[in-house]
């Protein structure tokens, strides 16, 4: 019996390129899972386009349309609960989500994160890892939970800060992996090898002490 993709919803705020890394890997067949719509705050986002020229159906969700976080979180999940998702997918999305839009899709809600979770929660996360002299850096895919770049890690990529690194090379280097384990972490969900399960990310029935490793440092 042939098993439907799991429809995924992205959202994004700019470029794309971990949607389109999404979407590409479904429509290969590496995952079973469909980027079935994508949702911008922005309506200049290039992502949108990008989308589109994928044949995947794009909106804008314009947050000044609405009064408050509450009040833009209902408008975000009327149009992702539109594509009747399996999994919402945070690409870039650099807005802050209300509690009850993060409780709505609770376990089934994955950010991917520019640094080794717990380190460097928030933004500038390359410029951070130059100035505190790191050796290490890379990037980490979560579940979301109401706490910024808290939620319970489920893989990571480490990459090694290079001599004369800027933050434009560390920061292309860190999203060649961020193009690799994101999807990897959707296939897994999309074939029930992970779930979330009191408050933690299970894989393969066992809880995650700490997320799984890849990367070349």
């Amino acid at each position: 019996m042939t098993v439907a993709p799991l429809g995924l919803v992205v959202l994004i705020s700019g470029r794309g390129s971990n949607m389109v890394a999404l979407a590409r890997a479904g429509l290969s067949g590496r995952i079973p899972a469909r980027v079935t719509a994508v949702i911008s705050d922005r309506a200049n986002a290039e992502g949108l386009d990008r989308a589109r020229e994928l044949g995947i159906p794009a909106t804008v969700v314009p947050p000044a349309s609405h009064r408050g976080r509450a009040a833009y979180g209902e408008a975000l999940a009327a149009a992702v609960d539109a594509a009747a998702p399996g999994l919402v997918a945070l690409a870039g999305f650099m807005r802050i989500l209300d509690g009850g839009f993060v409780r709505r899709y609770e376990g089934r809600m994955f950010n991917v994160h520019p640094s080794l979770l717990p380190a460097y929660p928030g933004l500038h996360t390359h410029r951070r890892v130059l100035e505190a002299g790191d050796a290490v850096h890379g990037c980490t895919v979560h579940f979301v939970t109401e706490e910024l770049d808290a939620g319970p890690g489920v893989i990571q990529a480490r990459v090694p800060v290079l001599p004369g690194d800027t933050e434009e090379s560390l920061s292309a280097r860190v999203q060649r992996w961020e193009h690799s384990i994101y999807p990897e972490a959707v296939g897994w969900f999309a074939e029930g090898r992970l779930r979330w399960q009191h408050g933690a990310a299970w894989l393969d029935g066992q809880r995650l002490q700490q997320p799984v490793q890849r990367g070349e440092a």
